[in-house]
């Protein structure tokens, strides 16, 4: 990602904002929400980044987020977390090193929409819990853990998968950071688990994508071979930025950059299924025994 170091972005286009001037604006009076977050201080904080293209315009993922808490305000905020992820993707298209830079998700939280993360992440008493949401790792951060959760997680243009990904919040909490699920058909695979009804709870998925990491790693490129994505055709994706606005009520379309091979997937999600059945799983022998 291409940044212009102490030159602040211009309105309506996205920046960057290092992770200490984050860390600082983070008081436990903003977590309690005493005290509103200094977007405009820290905006003048920020750095330009990406050049004079849409795809570092703020209007879309502004009305996504406003769109996000409308339609989810009478629910659990948790709920919107599956709806959001493939809209945020498409909208907020990326290579996978310009999502990997944390300032960028430190801008979106704290200049762009610290009321979305509030409003995601506030517990019974208001506060929101963790510092992490507005400022942390990429599968703890508000935004970021949902971008990466739908790139994870779509089979090319198909973000279904995705979505029924982040439905799971045991999936986004910790099957997410395993390791495994950089390699595609591990990462559908898992998730074929649920659709067989092999797995039913997130006690389960935890346990058999547990079982299944320690093992995968050894073995995963013999065993399930996976076709890299067309990086040509991505590319193509991130250019046609802002030429449609993004679907309110059906799944948008992602980039066609290759399907995973479902033959890879079903190897592994016949061997995954095998593995739960002996993965230790709390609870499940006195459930059986009922």
């Amino acid at each position: 990602m291409n940044t212009t170091a102490m030159t602040a972005p211009e309105a309506g286009r996205l920046g960057r904002l290092s992770d200490a001037v984050a860390a600082r604006a983070i008081t436990p009076s903003v977590l309690r929400g005493v005290e509103t977050v200094p977007s405009a201080a820290l905006l003048r904080q920020a750095e330009a980044v990406g050049d004079d293209g849409e795809r570092w315009t703020t209007g879309a993922v502004v009305e996504l987020l406003k769109e996000t808490r409308a339609r989810f305000d009478d629910t659990r905020p948790t709920e919107s977390d599956a709806w959001l992820a493939p809209r945020l993707h498409w909208t907020l298209r990326l290579t996978r090193a310009e999502a990997a830079d944390s300032g960028l998700w430190n801008f979106l939280a704290l200049c762009l929409s610290p009321e979305y993360v509030q409003w995601r992440w506030r517990g019974k008493d208001g506060a929101v819990g963790q510092v992490a949401r507005f400022t942390g790792p990429w599968a703890t951060q508000a935004f970021s853990r949902l971008w990466w959760a739908a790139e994870l997680f779509r089979d090319g243009e198909n973000y279904a998968p995705a979505e029924l990904a982040c439905s799971d919040q045991d999936v986004l909490n910790t099957v997410l950071r395993q390791r495994m699920i950089q390699h595609r058909p591990a990462a559908q695979a898992l998730l074929r688990l649920r659709t067989r009804g092999s797995v039913r709870t997130g006690r389960d998925m935890n346990a058999a994508a547990k079982a299944a990491n320690a093992a995968f790693m050894l073995v995963h490129e013999a065993l399930a071979p996976d076709e890299p994505p067309d990086a040509e055709v991505y590319a193509e994706w991130l250019d046609a930025a802002g030429q449609s606005a993004v679907r309110h009520d059906t799944l948008p379309r992602g980039p066609r950059d290759g399907s995973v091979p479902s033959a890879s997937a079903e190897t592994l999600a016949d061997w995954f299924a095998e593995l739960f059945e002996s993965a230790p799983v709390r609870g499940r022998e006195r459930e059986g025994e009922g």
